[in-house]
């Protein structure tokens, strides 16, 4: 394989510094101990973080967030699991049109999705509702978990499941004993995606808040166009090293499983 030239590499660290650049920034500020933004503190407190574990707004709006994204990861594992088996071993026509179906909350602008999704559930009366959040998140976190499972099942062997069912094994027997355990690492990389997918919403969340249920996303925009304070950066800071370790932990295991098979 060819190295990579010292332009392209360049341009690749560039690139990164400019990602990564406003969180170095404002990680720091979160630990100030001033009423105001300063980079870098002039004094170093963890005064805004026990601002944000202690506030009832946010405490209530962490709490908010975090049992959505559970369930919501628990139910795209379920829904996208099947629909990623029923997809790849599926002999109709028509599964073209059906996987982009489910795909298309990827490429419809989460804009275009959120008044869809409000416009749809004041019929319903779901607005403001912890099973409208639910809902909602499991359509735009669905994806990810087909995509996942999908994935794992490209290499499946088939022969070992007919194996199973001819020793006796129900199909339910057969799935779990012999297609999940094989197919879980792509079900345990999708329920990730989806857990982070829901806590880190926050179109859509704007559009189903009430004054009762509003989501931590929700409660960080609230904060930086009515009241600016530090709090604001001691909430990014936990989100981005929350959401950085669950998308890290899959691929560091992934990385230890493979050095465990290929050993030097």
């Amino acid at each position: 394989m060819r190295a990579a030239s010292p332009g392209l590499r360049a341009a690749v660290i560039l690139v990164a510094l400019v990602l990564v650049a406003p969180t170095l920034v404002v990680i720091p500020m979160s630990f100030t101990a001033g009423t105001t933004f300063s980079f870098p503190p002039d004094d170093w407190s963890l005064r805004w973080y026990r601002e944000f574990v202690t506030d009832p707004a946010w405490r209530t709006a962490i709490f908010n967030s975090l049992r959505i994204a559970v369930a919501v990861a628990a139910l795209s594992v379920v829904l996208g699991t099947a629909a990623a088996i029923g997809l790849v071993r599926a002999t109709f026509r028509g599964t073209t049109v059906l996987r982009a179906l489910l795909l298309s909350p990827m490429t419809v602008p989460n804009i275009v999705t959120a008044i869809a999704v409000y416009v749809l559930f004041l019929r319903w009366q779901l607005n403001g509702t912890y099973l409208g959040f639910v809902l909602a998140h499991t359509a735009v976190a669905l994806p990810f978990v087909v995509i996942s499972v999908s994935s794992s099942l490209q290499g499946f062997d088939r022969r070992l499941e007919t194996a199973a069912s001819s020793l006796g094994a129900s199909p339910w027997t057969v799935f779990r004993r012999i297609t999940l355990p094989l197919v879980l690492p792509g079900v345990l990389s999708g329920a990730v995606f989806a857990f982070v997918t829901s806590f880190d919403e926050v179109v859509i969340a704007l559009f189903l808040q009430s004054p009762t249920l509003t989501t931590l996303p929700v409660q960080m925009y609230k904060s930086v166009t009515l009241e600016i304070d530090p709090t604001i950066a001691a909430a990014s800071s936990v989100v981005v090293v929350v959401v950085s370790l669950l998308i890290l932990l899959p691929q560091l295991r992934a990385a230890r499983r493979l050095v465990k098979e290929n050993p030097a």
